[in-house]
């Protein structure tokens, strides 16, 4: 059997545990949040170093993206040395991959992109492939780096603009401490909007669930929300206020979808790997197991 743990920045009453079967492999996958404490995720990695296939870090990528050029984190640096003998993956390989793929599949099984939309991507240097995958299927994007990272008014509307700002601040961001940058803990659960007219004027709103839940209005009535890592409280969340339908990028499994961290380390497990993956690696595997985006209507 497989074993895989997501050790997150976020909060405890989110964690899950299931067993699944990939590709023919019994697999055991557990989560566990350290509610903002970093300290407790590298007693976490200690603790399951070498005893585990492969470990998922949540709550905290380890890159930063200009674009065209990745930047680490300070923060994350520190965490992942923790893990000496167990390969740590923040998803950031797979989601370039599996990202871009769910656009391409709504784009030709669905409605969704029928008629020209307009989307807000909450932060492109998290999800370029989504980015890149969303101009391709002739959205009108909103890039909503500078709104929601930085509380700067500037929405981007284009991917070489964002490369071009990135990669002057990104060098300055990845110092700073990870908790200015996204909400981890119990900040996870609070909602405090910010540029909410993005939000309103926007068809689709697209990118990490923490981020469109931290920032959004009190009501979205009518969108589309396509993101990760949703719990059946966060659907009913996103029902109460209005949502139309909701896009899950990962498989639901036993009540929730997991992050994008946790499906990378089930890939490199399955795989047999020490490290991260190529896309072309993710993309043959993703292809075997046959991973479609979960669909859900609200209203």
């Amino acid at each position: 059997m497989k074993h895989v743990v997501g050790i997150s920045l976020g909060s405890s009453r989110r964690d899950h545990s299931v067993t699944v079967n990939l590709l023919g492999e019994e697999c055991k996958v557990e989560r566990f949040g350290s509610d903002g404490d970093m300290r407790r995720m590298i007693e976490l990695i200690k603790e399951y170093d070498g005893k585990v296939d492969a470990f998922g870090l949540g709550g905290i990528d380890l890159y930063v993206s200009a674009v065209d050029k990745r930047y680490i984190l300070r923060d994350a640096k520190k965490i992942t040395r923790a893990a000496k003998l167990t390969p740590i993956v923040d998803g950031s390989g797979l989601k370039h991959t599996l990202e871009r793929r769910v656009i391409e599949y709504l784009a030709a099984n669905t409605d969704i992109f029928k008629e020209r939309r307009k989307v807000l991507l909450t932060c492109a240097m998290d999800r370029l492939g989504m980015a890149q995958a969303l101009f391709d299927a002739g959205c009108d994007v909103t890039l909503g780096d500078f709104l929601y990272i930085l509380n700067v008014p500037l929405p981007l509307k284009s991917l070489k603009t964002l490369a071009r700002l990135a990669r002057i601040l990104a060098p300055i961001v990845v110092q700073l401490p990870f908790s200015m940058i996204y909400p981890t803990g119990e900040k996870q659960g609070e909602n405090k909007p910010r540029q909410a007219r993005y939000f309103l004027e926007n068809d689709i709103i697209a990118g990490d669930f923490h981020f469109i839940h931290r920032y959004m209005p009190p009501e979205l009535p009518g969108k589309i929300v396509i993101t990760n890592t949703v719990t059946r409280d966060d659907v009913r969340y996103l029902k109460e206020r209005g949502v139309k339908t909701l896009v899950a990028t990962t498989p639901e499994m036993e009540g929730r979808s997991f992050g994008t961290n946790i499906m990378e380390a089930l890939l490199v497990s399955l795989a047999g790997s020490n490290k991260e993956l190529s896309e072309d690696q993710y993309d043959r595997m993703l292809e075997d197991l046959k991973f479609t985006p979960r669909i859900e209507e609200l209203q």
